[in-house]
C-alpha cells in the first residue's frame, strides 16, 4: 500500500501484531492482546511488538458483556496487509459462516508468512479457512464439542491450553488460557527470560505448559503450608539441579507414590515427571541466555546430568538446538554484535520463520456499518495506531 501525502512518516520498527475483533468484541481477551503486545516494553527487548486493534464490520464495536460501552479504531481489513502476527481474540459469531472476503483474507496473509493465533472461539474462524485442516487445535472446554462437530477434519484437543500446530498456527483455549498462549508468542520471538519478565510485570505465572489441562479440579487449601504438592514443588526448584525420582519427590510429600502422582497431576495438570523436565529445560533457556557458561556445565546445572540429555530434551521440547538457542538469544552474543533485535529461533514442527518486520498500515478509509460485509476501508478520527474506549454518558473516555 502506499502512504497518502500528509500521512504520518510509517514506522520502520517492530514485529506488528493487529487483533482482528469481530462485533461484539470480548474486553478481556482484547486486553489480554492489548497487555502483552500493545505495552511498549522495549526496556525488556529493542524494538518491542506494534499493536493494531482492526475492525472486521466497523470502526465503532461494542464490548461484549453489559455495560454499554464500545471501542473505536481506525484500522480496517485492508490493514491487515500489513500484519506479521493476527491475533484472533475471540469470534463472537462462531456459529455461523464467516464473509468469504475475510476467510480469504485471513488465508493470503497465512500463504505470505503471517503467523495465525486464536484465542477461544477464535478458532472456529480459524478452522473455517480449511488451514486448521489435519492438524491439532483447540478452544474454550465448552465449544470443543462444538468446534469437532462443525469441522471434523480438524482433531480437537480438548484438555490443553494451548496447541502450536505447526507452520505459523496456534489455538487456545479460553479466557486465561491467553494469557499462557501470548506469554508463549513472546517467548519464541525473544525467549524464556524476556517471557518471564513480562508475566512478573502481569502478575501471573511465567509459564504454564501449553500440554496442561485446560481445567484443573483441586480443592485449595486452608494454609500454604497445608499443602504438601505446593511445598514439594517448590522445593524441586530450588534443587532444579539435582537427581529426583517421583518416588523421593512422593517421601517429601508425605505420600505414597501413587497419591501423589494423581494429587500432582490433579493441582498441575500433568505428571510429576513431566513437570520436572519441563522445569529443567526451562532453566537452560534462562542460563543459555544469561550466561556464557559450557553448555556441559548448563547441563549440570539444570538436572540433565549430561550435554547430550540436555540436548535430546531441549530439541523436542522447544525444537532446537540449545546453541542455536543461545546464539538467538543469548546476552553475550548479542552484544558481540552490538544488541538489535532477535531474530526468531528455528520453529518446532515444521513451522516456518516469521516475515521481517513491516511498516505500520497508512490512515484507514471510510468503512462499512457494524454487522454488515467485512469493511475494508476507514477514514476514523482516532489517532494512528490508538484505539478509544467510550462509554455513552461519557463520549470517549479512554485512549491507547
Amino acid at each position: 500500500m502506499r502512504q497518502r501525502p500528509g500521512a504520518p512518516r510509517r514506522e520502520a520498527r517492530g514485529h506488528l501484531v493487529a487483533a482482528l475483533v469481530g462485533s461484539p468484541v470480548a474486553p478481556f481477551e482484547l486486553g489480554v492482546a492489548h497487555e502483552v503486545f500493545g505495552i511498549d516494553r522495549s526496556e525488556y527487548s529493542d524494538p518491542w511488538y506494534r499493536f493494531r486493534v482492526i475492525g472486521a464490520f466497523g470502526q465503532t464495536i461494542p464490548v461484549s458483556g453489559g455495560g454499554g460501552w464500545s471501542i473505536t479504531t481506525p484500522y480496517m481489513l485492508d490493514d491487515l496487509a500489513e500484519a506479521d502476527t493476527i491475533l484472533l481474540p475471540v469470534w463472537p459469531d462462531w456459529d455461523k459462516p464467516a464473509p468469504p472476503e475475510l476467510l480469504d483474507m485471513l488465508r493470503d496473509a497465512h500463504a505470505r508468512g503471517a503467523r495465525l493465533v486464536s484465542v477461544c472461539t477464535g478458532a472456529f474462524l480459524l478452522a473455517q479457512t480449511g488451514l486448521l485442516d489435519g492438524r491439532r487445535a483447540t478452544t474454550h472446554w465448552m465449544y470443543t464439542d462444538a468446534l469437532a462437530e462443525r469441522h471434523p477434519a480438524v482433531e480437537v484437543d480438548r484438555d490443553v491450553l494451548f496447541v502450536d500446530a505447526g507452520d505459523g498456527l496456534y489455538t487456545s483455549a479460553g479466557t486465561g488460557a491467553g494469557i499462557d498462549l501470548c506469554l508463549h508468542i513472546v517467548r519464541l520471538d525473544h525467549g524464556a527470560e524476556v517471557a518471564n519478565k513480562v508475566a512478573r510485570r502481569m502478575v501471573v505465572p511465567p509459564q504454564r505448559d501449553g500440554g496442561q489441562a485446560q481445567f484443573v479440579d483441586a480443592p485449595v487449601p486452608d494454609h500454604v503450608s497445608d499443602d504438601p504438592i505446593a511445598a514439594t514443588i517448590d522445593w524441586a526448584i530450588a534443587h532444579i539441579d539435582e537427581p529426583m525420582t517421583v518416588d523421593q519427590l512422593a517421601r517429601r510429600a508425605m505420600l505414597s507414590p501413587r497419591s501423589f502422582a494423581r494429587r500432582f497431576r490433579a493441582a498441575t495438570g500433568t505428571t510429576p515427571m513431566q513437570w520436572l523436565l519441563r522445569q529443567r529445560v526451562f532453566h537452560a533457556q534462562r542460563l543459555l541466555e544469561t550466561t556464557d557458561l559450557p553448555v556441559e556445565r548448563v547441563a549440570e546445572r539444570c538436572g540433565f546430568g549430561t550435554a547430550t540429555a540436555l540436548r535430546v530434551h531441549f530439541r523436542r521440547l522447544v525444537g532446537t538446538t540449545p546453541m542455536s538457542y543461545r546464539r538467538t538469544f543469548g546476552t553475550g552474543e548479542r552484544r558481540a554484535q552490538g544488541g538489535g533485535p532477535r531474530a526468531p529461533p528455528p520453529p518446532a514442527q515444521g513451522g516456518r520463520q516469521l516475515p521481517p518486520p513491516r511498516a505500520p498500515p497508512p490512515p484507514p478509509r471510510a468503512g462499512g456499518p457494524p454487522g454488515g460485509p467485512p469493511n475494508r476501508g476507514g477514514g476514523g478520527a482516532a489517532p494512528r495506531g490508538r484505539f478509544v474506549i467510550s462509554f455513552p454518558s461519557f463520549g470517549p473516555s479512554l485512549l491507547y
